[in-house]
């Protein structure tokens, strides 16, 4: 089964903010220099195009999926493996600056295993209670902090 991502108003506001100041770091060189060249036009131009392209890939395209013996957790070209039986703690979470993170909402989960780059991977379910049951049918229910019981 396959859960998206919840999307929130304050990761809209921070893409959106990104956007933005990269939008004018690409194009403020088109308002001062008025005999630039095509190529570095052309190269600013595309800068902008790929690094927006690929923030709108990485929240749009964030998906958990549920195997047989592992959880497939995907944002744009980043990939990872859980598997089941390494997870130690599943537990709600709030602090979505810090750490692994294939989420774009602050009402997130934080998955703790030992195998992860960085101890832990954190995510947002659109359907954060239907992805805990399914999550728990595969995990034993020690593993969960007792809020999501």
């Amino acid at each position: 089964m396959t859960f998206r991502s919840k999307i929130d108003r304050p990761f809209l506001t921070l893409y959106g903010t990104a956007s933005l100041l990269i939008a004018v770091s690409c194009f403020w060189p088109f308002f001062f220099d008025e005999d630039m060249p095509l190529s570095a036009a052309i190269i600013l131009i595309s800068i902008f195009v790929a690094t927006i392209a690929f923030m709108l890939r990485l929240i749009l395209e964030i998906s958990y999926v549920f195997r047989d013996d592992h959880l497939s957790v995907k944002a744009g070209p980043l990939r990872i493996k859980i598997s089941y039986e390494n997870v130690s703690l599943v537990a709600p979470t709030s602090d979505i600056l810090t750490g692994m993170r294939m989420l774009s909402s602050r009402d997130a989960l934080e998955i703790f295993y030992p195998k992860s780059f960085m101890g832990s991977v954190k995510i947002s379910s659109a359907e954060q209670q239907r992805f805990v049951d399914k999550l728990m049918k595969r995990v034993p229910r020690d593993k969960f902090h007792r809020s999501l019981l």
